[in-house]
C-alpha cells in the first residue's frame, strides 16, 4: 500500500492546495510514483495546475486527477508510492474517512486567530475519532512578516499540537509560479534556511517518521 498524506482544513484560502502541490513536486524528484488526488470536483485547483504543468517540458510528471470520493481516488493505489489528497476547503462526512486512512494529516493555517482557532478545533475533532497526535501536523502559510510566526507558534504550543518548522511567506512570485504550473519550491533558488524550504523539509521528515513507524508495526 502507498503512503497517504492528506491536507485538510475547515476553510479555504489557507494554503492547502499550495502545500499539496509542493509536496507532489518535491516527491516526484525522488523518483517516487506520485498521485495528487483533488477531491474538490467543483474547484479542481490541482487539476488546472496540472494542465499548466504539462506545458512545461522540464517539469517531472505527476499523476493528477479529480475524484468525487476518496474511495475513487484509491482505486489504482497499488500503482503509486505516495498518494497526496487535496480535500475541499471545508470539512464533511468524508473528512474522517480520509484522515483515518492517512499516514500523515496536515492542516494548513494562516497566522491569524481567525484561522488558528478553527484549525485547533479540527485537530480536536480528529483526535476524538481516534487519529493520534503523532499523525497530525499544522503547517503555517500566508505569513506576511516573521513576527507572525511567533504568535502562531505560541498559540499552537498552548494547544499541544505540532507546528511544522518554517512557514510559507505571502509572495507574488509564488502565485505567479503556480499560475505557470510550478510548485512554490520550483519558483526560486532559495537558501537552505528559507522558511519555505524548512517547512517542506519538516513535512518530509514527518512523513518519513510515520512511514518508519508503520513498518515497525507491520
Amino acid at each position: 500500500m502507498p503512503l497517504i498524506v492528506s491536507f485538510l482544513s475547515q476553510k479555504g484560502g489557507v494554503g492547502k492546495s499550495t502545500l499539496a502541490r509542493a509536496l507532489a513536486a518535491v516527491s516526484s524528484t525522488g523518483h517516487l510514483r506520485v498521485k495528487l488526488a483533488d477531491l474538490d470536483v467543483q474547484q479542481q485547483t490541482a487539476v488546472r495546475w496540472g494542465k499548466a504543468r504539462k506545458q512545461r517540458v522540464s517539469a517531472l510528471p505527476i499523476e493528477i486527477g479529480a475524484f468525487r470520493s476518496f474511495e475513487d481516488a484509491l482505486e489504482d493505489s497499488d500503482a503509486f508510492d505516495l498518494i497526496i489528497v487535496d480535500t475541499p476547503g471545508h470539512t464533511s462526512a468524508a473528512t474522517g474517512t480520509v484522515a483515518r486512512a492517512s499516514h500523515v494529516v496536515v492542516v494548513p493555517t494562516s497566522a491569524t486567530i481567525d484561522d488558528l482557532y478553527p484549525t485547533v478545533l479540527l485537530l480536536h475533532a480528529l483526535e476524538e475519532i481516534g487519529i493520534s497526535r503523532n499523525r497530525l501536523a499544522i503547517a503555517l502559510c500566508r505569513v506576511l512578516e516573521p513576527g507572525e510566526e511567533k504568535t502562531a507558534r505560541d498559540y499552537v504550543d498552548a494547544a499541544g499540537y505540532e507546528l511544522l518548522p518554517g512557514f510559507i511567506p505571502e509572495r507574488a512570485t509564488y502565485r505567479s509560479a503556480q499560475n505557470r504550473g510550478q510548485a512554490l519550491t520550483e519558483a526560486v533558488d532559495a537558501a537552505d534556511d528559507d522558511p519555505t524550504n524548512l517547512l517542506i523539509e519538516g513535512l518530509l521528515r514527518k512523513i518519513a517518521a510515520q512511514s518508519a513507524a508503520g513498518k515497525r508495526k507491520g
